[in-house]
């Protein structure tokens, strides 16, 4: 069932204009967080909630909490995957690597990133209330959420400031100290871990043994612990999931077996819809289109993308020099075969997809090459191959280099939010996109690695947190 706001529990309608009042709102009724959550049914109220946080919120307002609807600015338009299509106000400081610590979009990623922690802590504050029967779920949901978004933060910005409890206004301390990577690590470890021990595979759209599992393995992959990540991404290919024998389908045909977490959204609902692939047509969106493919990412795609490239970007009809990203599109194309998801396309009902198969496969060979420049263990190229024969390309593999792996992870997972990590995880994030800065006329320098911290934040910390370099 597709996840609803749970609008009845006020208190936990955050108001998002100041750090302060995320991190602990004042109550907007008579009820209070201390009295109650009594029961489990208030407290799943609560755990509905934080996947609402995940969600985000389809509006224009700017003090909104609109997370996952915002994430693709932050990562895809930071990469050499995609761009503005008129390089004009805000959007376009992402792809010139031009990002100022004033930008809306970097405040509104970090302050909803923290409204979702808020939410998930206050979970895991009130568990003594749930049954012996739905504690441990109740836990391990909670964790997983918390842990996702710790670990999008971590990656994005470094060190954080970590909070993992509800906490007063006047903690000022906890609210803007940053801590060390290794430290934030820490947590995101114990909580997947914990997810991992506490959930099962009976669920969707909900966390998962499989999800924290395969979310480990990504942190595990991120950390350099190699054989920890192939044992979790081993468990989760063993535990039912498939590839779908087309990619279209991982997309526009929802629920399917490929898919091991995901965001839910529902169509043409005012509460629940989402408008960010609204956002990447031409005149549909608020925008005039943002998420726009890079001539080098189409280059990439139709060279190494086999059968992918038609269901990845396509060329806009209202713009025959642009290129749109063709997954999660809101209106269809018939001449792929893919449905409308929605009557508006700003009130869209595709789902984004957190993890899934393919991207475990990949995991697993990366496991495999273990830092290494090339492997040709059977284990990797049986895992490779499978992607490859999907996409049309049956062609027997017979090694696979570090290089290799990287072209497959950007073709296959195009445009799913993956390539800035990806670039940071092997390595290669500055050489790689220095060269495009400089093909493409934009500055970079090794301190656009990290984002600003929101000059607001800054400002409201009175000092306590430090900004990153560059900035």
């Amino acid at each position: 069932m597709k996840l609803i706001k749970n609008l009845t529990l006020l208190l936990l309608a955050v108001s998002m204009s100041s750090c302060e009042d995320y991190l602990s709102p004042e109550p907007t009724s008579a009820v209070d967080a201390g009295s109650y959550y009594t029961n489990d049914q208030e407290i799943q109220a609560a755990v509905n909630n934080m996947y609402s946080g995940l969600q985000g919120i389809n509006d224009t307002r700017s003090e909104s909490n609109h997370a996952t609807q915002v994430e693709y600015q932050v990562t895809e338009m930071r990469s050499d995957n995609t761009r503005t299509k008129s390089s004009e106000g805000e959007p376009a400081q992402f792809e010139s690597f031009a990002i100022e610590s004033t930008n809306g979009i970097v405040y509104d990623y970090y302050r909803s990133s923290y409204d979702v922690i808020f939410r998930a802590n206050t979970v895991l504050e009130n568990l003594e209330a749930a049954s012996a029967e739905a504690i441990g779920k109740f836990e391990g949901e909670a964790k997983f959420v918390r842990a996702y978004t710790y670990f999008n933060l971590v990656r994005l910005w470094g060190p954080v400031p970590l909070i993992d409890r509800v906490i007063e206004i006047s903690d000022e301390e906890s609210q803007y100290t940053r801590v060390d990577v290794a430290t934030v690590y820490s947590l995101i470890i114990s909580d997947l871990q914990t997810a991992v021990s506490k959930l099962d595979n009976s669920n969707y759209g909900r966390a998962s043994k499989a999800a924290a599992e395969a979310l480990l393995a990504k942190v595990y992959l991120t950390r350099g612990n190699y054989s920890e990540a192939r044992t979790l991404c081993e468990s989760v290919m063993s535990s039912g999931f498939s590839l779908e024998d087309n990619l279209k389908d991982v997309f526009f045909n929802e629920r399917n077996d490929e898919i091991i977490f995901a965001i839910e959204y529902v169509a043409d609902d005012t509460q629940d819809s989402q408008n960010f692939s609204a956002e990447w047509l031409n005149g549909v969106g608020r925008s005039s289109g943002l998420n726009y493919v890079t001539d080098e990412a189409i280059e990439a795609l139709d060279m190494y993308g086999g059968e992918r490239a038609q269901y990845s970007y396509r060329v806009d009809a209202g713009q025959p020099t642009q290129t749109q990203v063709v997954k999660y599109l809101p209106n269809g194309d018939s001449s792929l075969g893919i449905e409308p998801t929605s009557g508006d396309p700003t009130l869209a009902g595709n789902d984004w997809v957190v993890l899934r198969y393919a991207d475990v496969l990949l995991m697993h060979v990366e496991a495999i090459l273990a830092g290494g420049e090339s492997t040709s263990d059977s284990n990797a190229l049986n895992s490779f191959q499978q992607i490859r024969d999907r996409a049309g390309l049956t062609d027997a593999v017979a090694s696979i280099s570090k290089e290799e792996l990287l072209i497959e992870r950007r073709v296959e997972l195009a445009f799913e939010n993956q390539r800035w990590y990806d670039l940071l995880r092997f390595d290669v994030g500055y050489g790689i996109l220095e060269q495009f800065a400089a093909d493409n006329g934009y500055g970079f320098s090794a301190t656009d690695l990290l984002l600003p911290f929101p000059q607001r934040e800054i400002n409201l910390g009175d000092g306590l947190l430090e900004q990153n370099p560059g900035y």
